[in-house]
């Protein structure tokens, strides 16, 4: 029995700390900054997990619709969940809106990835011309 609590206080521990996830905030950085950190994610992972609370949500959204857009990205799999926050003004506990989206590569990944890379070398040379 001790044995199943050790494993289920570890894959808490481990779903916490997942190297793949954004913890996506609306006020912190702007849209693009999530989108490129999804991108290279994607590139060293294969994958990446976009998880946002409350008003959150829709900044996670459209991050997701556009990878997907732009043929980047394919959704694995949305989870929707409330989860309890302590609200630091009141100080009591309250409930928020949790969501996550599990997006992988598309077969073309890659391919856009390098060709956006040549694009971007492309434009810095005629710039220094």
């Amino acid at each position: 029995m001790e044995e199943i609590t050790e494993a289920v206080g570890n894959i808490n521990i481990a779903d916490a700390h997942k190297k793949n996830r954004i913890q996506v905030s609306n006020t912190k950085k702007p849209l693009f900054f999530y989108v490129n950190l999804a991108k290279r994610y994607m590139q060293q992972h294969n994958e990446v997990e976009l998880s946002a609370l409350g008003m959150a949500i829709a900044t996670v959204v459209t991050i997701a619709e556009i990878l997907k857009n732009n043929g980047l990205a394919v959704e694995k799999k949305i989870t929707t969940s409330t989860v309890e926050v302590k609200d630091e003004s009141r100080g009591r506990p309250m409930q928020k809106a949790k969501i996550e989206i599990l997006l992988g590569k598309t077969a073309n990944f890659d391919e856009l990835m390098a060709a956006a890379a040549e694009e971007r070398e492309a434009g810095e040379g005629e710039e220094q011309s």
